[in-house]
């Protein structure tokens, strides 16, 4: 088994244990200690580190393309919504039952 395996099973036990509430607590109280350690700022400033590292990464327009991405899906489930509350709100055919 390797190292990688081993940290998957035994992610995924946990998992099983406690619950994904679990990870939520987990993961507050590591933000929380993290900015009275360090400052609220200092999330600003990995934040524009990392951003600065994907930008060197994938180039310049990426986040103008994810951006465009993401916009343009929140518009076809608007979209998708307002067709099925329009199908919701016609009245249902009539059933012509045979006598």
């Amino acid at each position: 088994m390797t190292v990688a395996e081993a940290g998957r099973m035994g992610g995924r036990l946990v998992s099983e244990k406690y619950g994904p509430e679990f990870y939520e607590r987990i993961g507050k109280k590591g933000g929380s200690s993290t900015a009275t350690k360090y400052g609220p700022e200092f999330f600003g400033r990995i934040g524009k580190k990392g951003g600065r590292a994907v930008t060197a990464k994938y180039g310049a327009g990426h986040f103008e393309r994810i951006g465009r991405k993401g916009g343009q899906k929140v518009a076809d489930l608007i979209e998708r919504a307002k067709t099925l509350d329009a199908a919701a709100e016609e009245p249902a055919p009539e059933t012509v039952t045979a006598e």
